[in-house]
């Protein structure tokens, strides 16, 4: 799993927003925090990426993935990478979601 050495030269504000992920206890504080860090396009974005992760852990196609959600084929080929690699975000999360 990559740390905050291997994600920028940020560590401390990295780590300060993983500790405020983690912190969160509702779904009310997750989408609060969400509409004040990000752009409407940027939760849609990773909204659709969750979702791509999702139907490609069951078995879909990219085709259908990508005709499904909207997503780009390279959208999808990316979060195909990071659904099979070491990180194992996508994977736990699904996982816990019962997806």
């Amino acid at each position: 799993m990559p740390g905050a050495e291997e994600m920028g030269e940020k560590n401390e504000e990295l780590e300060r927003l993983v500790e405020a992920l983690v912190c969160l206890r509702t779904p009310d504080e997750a989408r609060a925090l969400l509409h004040d860090l990000c752009t409407r396009r940027e939760i849609e974005d990773l909204s659709q990426r969750l979702e791509v992760a999702r139907m490609l852990s069951a078995g879909a196609s990219y085709v259908d993935v990508s005709r499904t959600t909207g997503a780009s084929s390279t959208t999808v080929s990316r979060v195909s990478k990071c659904l099979n690699g070491e990180a194992g975000g996508y994977r736990t999360v699904l996982e816990r979601l019962g997806s």
